[in-house]
């Protein structure tokens, strides 16, 4: 008799991404067997994959670590880091570390705290030669992020949501995007797994906890079942849109910046609007403008220099950047 389907389908998820793996690694030409960390907060998403992660890794050669990140914001996060840290040395991970971070103010609450969560996330990555790091983020958080950029007016970029492979040399994986949450928790119930619920994830002081709540039930209730799901396939269908928005734009960049870094405004003006976009915000970007200070907005004014040109003065945008028309010329400069 085999496992039950809940289990069966989070380790099928996690098999596949070490397969992806050690496939990459094969490539690479690596020699010693790959190191994969699984980021455990201590939750039902996150247990049921440190579980599937220990029990997948050995039978594929994979040695399997796990990291929980106190971020310092409850009282008593120590106590429970070293808590899920034991929780995961008894599946069997190793190394396993529990790190502690100061959470800024930059960016609000929830963005400073996945900042830091993620540099840290990264040092102990480097640190250990990790090729690859595993989040436990499921479809059902797919479909929060979907509507929250829907809700910010983001664009399709924002729309495509998770990435299930993402960072440097694609180190971050998310084996969890087609599984819906309710299948993580079931799975941790029937291995008898222990799981902390963080009571930020009820607070409606966050965005997410309100739309997790209150946004997404309405939704089901005003549009019946099956909006997780259409959610999930609207962030594939935008990754890919905007996938190959931004090679196009990769390409054109070519044909509209000299060699002073200036940009041709009647070449820009030719471009497709989604095409001359991206262009811009990647000579921003380019520029100093942090790409999670930039919105929408902030594009819309460039652009704006383009296609409805007044004599309107300089644009002045995050990171002290700069953008002015200087006769048929687009100049963008930091200062």
């Amino acid at each position: 008799m085999g496992p039950h389907p809940a289990v069966a389908a989070i380790r099928l998820a996690v098999r596949r991404v070490l397969h992806d793996v050690l496939n990459h690694d094969c490539a690479q030409d690596r020699r010693e067997p790959p190191l994969v960390l699984v980021a455990c907060s201590g939750g039902a998403d996150s247990m049921a994959l440190a579980s599937a992660l220990a029990f997948e890794a050995p039978k594929l050669g994979v040695r399997a670590g796990g990291v929980t990140i106190d971020h310092g914001l409850q009282e008593g996060s120590d106590l429970r880091a070293a808590e899920v840290a034991l929780r995961l040395r008894a599946l069997r991970l190793d190394p396993v570390e529990a790190i502690a971070v100061d959470v800024g103010r930059v960016g609000g609450p929830e963005a400073a705290a996945r900042d830091a969560r993620y540099a840290a996330l990264d040092a102990i990555a480097e640190r250990h030669g990790a090729s690859a790091v595993l989040l436990g983020h499921t479809r059902d958080d797919q479909a929060e992020t979907v509507l929250l950029g829907l809700a910010r007016g983001s664009g399709t970029r924002s729309l495509s949501g998770m990435a299930a492979t993402s960072g440097r040399n694609g180190r971050y994986r998310r084996p969890f995007l087609d599984v819906d949450r309710q299948t993580a928790r079931k799975a941790c119930l029937i291995q008898s797994l222990p799981v902390w619920d963080d009571p930020h994830n009820a607070d409606p002081a966050y965005t997410r906890s309100r739309l997790r709540h209150e946004g997404l039930p309405a939704l089901e209730k005003a549009l019946g079942k099956g909006v997780v799901e259409a959610l999930a396939r609207t962030a594939q269908l935008s990754r890919d849109d905007a996938d190959a928005l931004d090679a196009w734009a990769v390409d054109a960049e070519g044909t509209v910046l000299d060699d002073t870094g200036t940009l041709d405004v009647a070449a820009l003006f030719a471009l497709p609007p989604a095409v001359r976009r991206r262009v811009l915000r990647r000579a921003v970007i380019g520029a100093g403008s942090p790409a999670g200070s930039l919105f929408a907005r902030h594009i819309e004014e460039v652009d704006r220099l383009i296609t409805a040109w007044r004599g309107q003065g300089a644009i002045n945008l995050p990171g002290r950047v700069g953008v002015r028309r200087q006769g048929g010329r687009l100049v963008i400069r930091q200062g």
